[in-house]
């Protein structure tokens, strides 16, 4: 059984959208990959509604089973804070009036499930991004690669408990991120 989703690395300017099936066993395959982008010159119901009118698409178009979206964070600028959750919005909305599941995931929760390490920079990120979904080229500009690694990190986080329970943290079927990740979740449930 595959399980598709859509990940969703929001943002008022550039707002990453990409697409990926995961099999039970983890191989994940890329479906597509596109970033909207939007003008700080427009007004802001005009840069919210490409969004929205993108994310209608993207939906509609590819089907997926679940939405993956960054969850929103506390940063220095206020400002981009607003966007982000502003473009957040509107993306959760438009899941949830076709009844299609959001889930929210921080950038560490999405930095260690594709690297091993809640701490690695957006390099290494799209670094191993290509490598799990065996692409000949890193999807760019780091918003694409951001949208795939969220998919991503849902997708294994949705099917950790079974993988995990038939295959190990120590299988061979795993790749060493998702050896790493998966041993680090053990290693936290054992501490509750």
């Amino acid at each position: 059984m595959t399980l598709r989703v859509l990940g969703v690395d929001p943002g008022l300017t550039r707002c990453g959208i990409g697409v990926v099936d995961v099999e039970r066993n983890r191989r994940a395959t890329m479906v597509a990959v596109g970033v909207v982008g939007t003008s700080p010159e427009e007004t802001l119901d005009q840069r919210l509604l490409v969004i929205a009118l993108a994310i209608d698409e993207w939906l509609d178009r590819y089907e997926p089973q679940v939405l993956a979206v960054e969850r929103v964070f506390s940063q220095l600028n206020v400002s981009t804070v607003m966007g982000v959750a502003q473009a957040s919005g509107v993306v959760i909305a438009a899941a949830a009036r076709r009844g299609i599941p959001v889930a929210l995931h921080t950038p560490s929760e999405v930095k260690a499930a594709v690297t091993g390490s809640g701490s690695s920079n957006k390099d290494a990120v799209t670094k191993l991004v290509t490598k799990i979904l065996r692409l000949d080229a890193p999807p760019r500009p780091a918003d694409a690669a951001d949208a795939l690694a969220l998919a991503i990190t849902h997708a294994w986080r949705a099917g950790s408990g079974a993988a995990v329970a038939t295959t190990g943290p120590g299988s061979s079927s795993l790749t060493s991120a998702q050896r790493a990740w998966a041993e680090a979740e053990a290693k936290a449930r054992r501490s509750r």
